[in-house]
């Protein structure tokens, strides 16, 4: 009898965390879905590197240029995003900070949660404070701080939908760096807001 416990025990912890999760997809994945974000970040990444193996300053320059559009496109999509995004109710926006998904986890300890509205909102404030380029950085330091800021953005999002193990698992595997070095790599305005809403957690 005992065993026929665990499974169905096993079984209805798999259903409700996938209930959990289905639940959170969709709400970011209709949000997201008019617009291009994934597409431009994409985009930009591949753009960079091609900018940075360009050897005539240019037709580098050229490059930095066309970019520079997109960057602009993105940050505007990304606010736009967060701004529509913002009116979900807290219910539905709160992410746990446990390490693994617990099904509903964010409704039975809500003291161990984040609201992911304000954590889109900073990483909207991020980008668009380092397109702006308000510390002046050289075209190749700007794209590296916006590439760490895009990333830490797509792991907030992967946290959102299924845990925090998980989107420090794909950010290793998509774009070969950890979480402790996007954070790093990000601009101090949205390390420091970072933690004071979320903490050192990854």
């Amino acid at each position: 009898m005992l065993i026929w416990f665990f499974i169905l025990a096993g079984a209805a912890f798999w259903w409700f965390k996938k209930v959990d999760q289905h639940q959170r997809i969709a709400l970011l994945g209709a949000a997201l879905a008019r617009f291009d974000i994934e597409k431009l970040m994409e985009s930009l990444t591949d753009g960079y590197l091609r900018a940075l193996g360009e050897e005539g300053a240019e037709r580098q320059a050229q490059v930095w240029s066309y970019l520079a559009v997109q960057e602009q496109t993105l940050s505007e999509q990304f606010s736009a995003f967060s701004a529509e995004f913002a009116a979900q109710s807290a219910d539905q926006t709160r992410v746990s900070t446990l390490p693994i998904a617990l099904p509903f986890a964010a409704r039975w300890w809500p003291r161990g949660t984040f609201d992911a509205r304000e954590a889109f909102a900073l990483h909207a404030r991020g980008i668009a404070g380092v397109i702006e380029n308000r510390a002046g950085l050289d075209p190749k330091a700007k794209a590296f701080t916006l590439s760490a800021e895009l990333f830490f953005m797509q792991h907030s999002c992967h946290w959102f939908c299924r845990s925090r193990a998980v989107a420090s698992a794909r950010l290793i595997a998509r774009h070969k760096t950890s979480y402790a070095q996007v954070l790093k790599s990000v601009s101090g305005q949205t390390r420091e807001a970072y933690v004071r809403l979320v903490g050192r957690k990854g």
